[in-house]
């Protein structure tokens, strides 16, 4: 049943475009080395299975669990890690794998705290970058598209968990 809420704004033939271009340029960038894939949880999960067989060769998969939003449309600003990486990233080419950049303040606090821990680069790429929100200074290495300062599911995005599944992007419209 359609759901006059949503609106496409980026369509599932485009993400998945998007997705290979991104996945050729990272491989291209890191050669033949192995990378750590690190998908910040839950939104990212659909982009980063998609992205890693893009990337295709070597790849390693890990995942943080974070939560900024609380069931809400805005970030609250507070990060809170509800899951560790399991194995250490210490020496390793790691990627940081992320739904969406809107304030930018979870990826500067996830890029801070996973820098300590030694990797020999550390890398950001986003599926979606809204910059208009940004609160602090943050440019990823990849983006998939810039996106206007509208609130949006889909592809791994929710609202209070629903709308993870579609396989586009909306604006959703109270």
């Amino acid at each position: 049943m359609p759901d006059n809420r949503l609106s496409t704004l980026i369509s599932e033939e485009a993400i998945q475009a998007r997705i290979s271009e991104l996945g050729a340029q990272i491989r291209a960038d890191f050669g033949s080395e192995t990378i750590t894939c690190i998908g910040v949880l839950k939104g990212s999960f659909l982009f980063m299975a998609d992205l890693v067989r893009a990337i295709g060769g070597d790849v390693r998969c890990e995942f943080l669990g974070v939560s900024s939003y609380h069931g809400g449309t805005r970030s609250t600003g507070v990060v809170q890690i509800t899951q560790d990486l399991r194995f250490p990233i210490e020496g390793q080419h790691c990627l940081i794998i992320e739904d969406i950049i809107d304030t930018g303040l979870t990826l500067d606090y996830l890029h801070r705290m996973l820098s300590v821990r030694g990797p020999k680069t550390l890398k950001m790429v986003t599926l979606l970058d809204k910059p208009a929100r940004r609160e602090v200074d943050l440019t990823p290495d990849y983006a998939g598209f810039t996106i206007p300062d509208e609130f949006v599911v889909g592809f791994g995005l929710d609202l209070g968990e629903l709308y993870r599944n579609l396989p586009y992007i909306a604006v959703y419209h109270p």
